[in-house]
């Protein structure tokens, strides 16, 4: 991706942000040099993969295949006095997709806190048997109700939230106009926990087109 890309979508995701009226942590608004200035508070961020990410999954292409994200809080997975959970903020455009994965680790809901329409897609095809070691069942729970995972695409408008069991694939994408989401999760390692089903990568390279707006979680840690 070209650094302006980047720089644009995280704008477009600070406009939404104002709209809903949804205030980050100060960190969210570090330049480069504020990182540099707080050198051990940006590495201890850095690692538990807190702050902007923005990808898109190596295509090319972030207008169709991409997702912008906010890491709020997380810890480190199977580390002793570590935060056992993760919150973050996605910003998820019309059309645009976040292709099918699954992860072993990581128990999460998704929930639709303003904008359109999340559509959501799971499918038994690539399901990963999860660490704890439970089968992939073929049911979520949407608000609670119990429905039929497969054959249907499941479309959330705002304060609806879908459970997402560990291993089964997914794949979701914005309607009708852009959505403001969250995540509630365990523990979030996207370095090893995210399993495609398509031979894709996780993170971009950036071409340094201009100057960084914000950096990327995984650009921090007080470099």
């Amino acid at each position: 991706m070209r650094r302006s890309e980047i720089n644009e979508a995280i704008r477009r995701a600070e406009d939404m942000l104002a709209v809903h009226n949804w205030a980050l942590p100060d960190f969210a608004r570090w330049t480069a040099a504020d990182h540099a200035a707080h050198r051990d508070r940006s590495r201890w961020l850095a690692d538990r993969q807190i702050g902007w990410d923005v990808t898109d999954f190596g295509s090319g292409d972030f207008d169709n295949r991409g997702l912008v994200l906010f890491c709020v809080r997380n810890g480190i997975f199977g580390q002793a006095g570590e935060r056992p959970y993760a919150e973050k903020l996605l910003f998820v455009e019309v059309g645009q997709e976040t292709p099918f994965h699954a992860h072993r680790m990581k128990l999460e809901d998704i929930i639709v806190r303003g904008g359109g329409t999340l559509c959501i897609e799971f499918t038994p095809e690539g399901a990963e048997v999860p660490l704890s070691g439970e089968p992939v069942g073929d049911t979520v729970r949407i608000d609670g109700a119990e429905i039929p995972a497969y054959g249907r695409i499941h479309r959330l408008t705002a304060g609806q939230g879908i459970t997402v069991p560990r291993g089964m694939q997914h794949r979701f994408w914005g309607e009708e106009a852009p959505v403001f989401v969250a995540e509630v999760s365990q523990c979030n390692d996207d370095r090893a926990d995210n399993f495609f089903l398509e031979p894709i990568g996780r993170f971009s390279e950036i071409e340094e087109d201009e100057a960084p707006h914000r950096l990327l979680w995984n650009e921090g840690g007080g470099r």
